[in-house]
């Protein structure tokens, strides 16, 4: 039997809400112990752990059958079909500098397809919802991309690798890109580009190196706001997301500069 969407809607939402005042607590940054993954500058906390452990509590106490792949570890196979993919706080760098641009991202996925996507942002109070077919929402209200269909005026979103040696290519596709842009915006996390091309404040992002966690709960939220998405693997290229007018023109553009082997 198929899951039920909105009850998948409602404990993403209820996990949010048990996580998120946490990472705007006074103490939340006070004597956080830091360790680094892939790279020097990649960097996890006590929080981002804190964070995946309770967002599997909350969803595993009313569906525990389900399954999980999660940024800081969490794995277990699905028994149910519905597989939630979650990154605890998505730009994690952001947050250790508490800088604008992190996020608590969830996805549930059934059968291999994203169908509920939730992200907060702590720092604006805003919560991005999507569930596939029926929109996507900011707060409760329906957004939509922007009407963006020239690429000299458009505002384009990207991030960069935590590798030196793909920093310093991907520098070299900004040469190609910026020119042909009005401007590029580099916030620090993909589940808020995401959000943000989805409800308009840019027109376009794009990105290599992405891993499932950070694009499942935007990307819906982007698709279902009417954006076109090119989310090839990490191994094969670039991850694209644009308003329907972009798409064509940007895809050459990132073609041409080399972006899907930077």
């Amino acid at each position: 039997m198929s899951p039920d969407l909105t009850e998948l809607a409602a404990i993403a939402d209820a996990a949010l809400d048990r996580v998120v005042p946490a990472l705007r607590s006074a103490d939340a940054l006070t004597d956080l112990a830091v360790a680094t993954k892939s790279s020097g500058t990649d960097m996890v906390t006590e929080m981002d752990r804190w964070a995946e452990a309770t967002i599997v509590e909350v969803i595993s106490a009313a569906r525990p059958d389900d399954g999980f792949l999660g940024e800081e570890g969490a794995a277990k196979e699905s028994l149910s079909g519905v597989t939630w993919v979650i990154d605890p706080i998505d730009g994690t760098t952001n947050f250790l500098y508490d800088l604008p641009g992190y996020s608590v991202s969830i996805a549930a996925r059934v059968d291999g397809i994203d169908v509920v996507g939730a992200v907060h942002d702590p720092i604006r109070g805003e919560r991005f919802r999507a569930v596939r077919h029926r929109g996507a929402t900011l707060d409760g209200s329906p957004i939509s991309v922007s009407d963006k269909d020239d690429l000299p005026t458009a505002l384009v979103a990207t991030g960069f690798s935590y590798e030196a040696d793909r920093r310093r290519a991907q520098a070299e596709v900004l040469i190609h890109v910026l020119p042909a842009v009005r401007d590029i915006r580099r916030f620090g996390g993909a589940a808020l580009d995401l959000c943000s091309l989805a409800c308009g404040r840019v027109d376009a992002y794009y990105e290599r190196g992405l891993n499932e966690w950070d694009t499942a709960a935007g990307a819906l939220i982007a698709l279902e706001a009417g954006a076109l998405i090119d989310d090839r693997q990490p191994s094969e290229g670039a991850f694209v997301g644009t308003t329907p007018g972009l798409f064509e023109a940007l895809s050459r553009l990132l073609d041409d500069a080399g972006a899907h082997e930077a």
